[in-house]
């Protein structure tokens, strides 16, 4: 999947020569918290978020600093924090330096986008026009989707079921593969053998719980603590209702 098969295509954005109480209405009006800004010819130019308008004159919310800090950080970071809170225009509060990703840009690439550039929205331009925008909850959207849409588990045996938490381990590089011992009996998975931290036991099971066939996954796996060799026993299964 890539950017255009989850992007929303109908994206309500503001000019640049709007005002910030025009844009503030328009992000309540259609519950969004974020917009991107475009220019008279409707290229994009930068995005206005509900971070850009924290720190604000109306609402007394200025950042205030001491006299040494004012010393440290100069006057030109002054007169740009001066300029946020006090302007009218959404130009002169928006962020102008942009990430911007391309229709064909894959999703993996858009979450690593998303956490390095700590965003929750990307716009998808191509030829500088606006497509789209993707947002964390388009991936949510997806990923929804994407479950809803899976077929049903097929019937396997346990062979197959066995083979298949094999392979899935094997391609994993933090799975103690060679000290894990995995049974499969009517669709019943046992896991047994140790392991070293206890996080590896959520994963595990996790693994085991996603291959198709899979009915239950019983916990018998023991937990040794590589430093003082505690042997700590898997917790007892839950009884099961009739």
């Amino acid at each position: 999947m890539n950017a255009a098969d989850i992007m929303t295509s109908a994206v309500v954005t503001v000019n640049a020569d709007a005002t910030v109480l025009d844009a503030g209405h328009a992000m309540l009006a259609h519950r969004v918290s974020g917009l991107p800004v475009v220019d008279w010819q409707g290229r994009l130019v930068g995005m206005l978020t509900e971070g850009d308008l924290l720190h604000r004159a109306e609402t007394g919310t200025e950042r205030h600093r001491s006299r040494w800090v004012e010393l440290l950080i100069g006057p030109g970071r002054m007169a740009q924090e001066y300029t946020h809170t006090h302007a009218r225009k959404v130009s002169e509060v928006m962020t102008s330096r942009l990430v911007a990703i391309a229709p064909d840009t894959a999703l993996d690439q858009v979450v690593a986008l998303m956490e390095r550039h700590r965003v929750k929205r990307l716009p998808v331009v191509e030829n500088h026009r606006l497509l789209g925008i993707v947002s964390r909850a388009d991936l949510l959207r997806a990923l929804v989707d994407k479950t809803n849409a899976a077929p049903p588990p097929a019937n396997a045996t346990d062979r197959e079921i066995h083979d298949r938490i094999v392979a899935e381990l094997t391609r994993q590089p933090w799975a103690p593969r060679a000290v894990i011992r995995i049974e499969v009996k009517d669709g019943v998975v046992a896991l047994g053998g140790t392991i070293t931290d206890e996080r590896e036991r959520i994963a595990l099971r996790v693994a085991a719980e996603n291959v198709p066939g899979v009915k239950s996954v019983v916990d018998r796996l023991v937990w040794v603590e590589p430093l003082s060799g505690m042997v700590i026993e898997p917790p007892e299964e839950a009884p099961k209702k009739p």
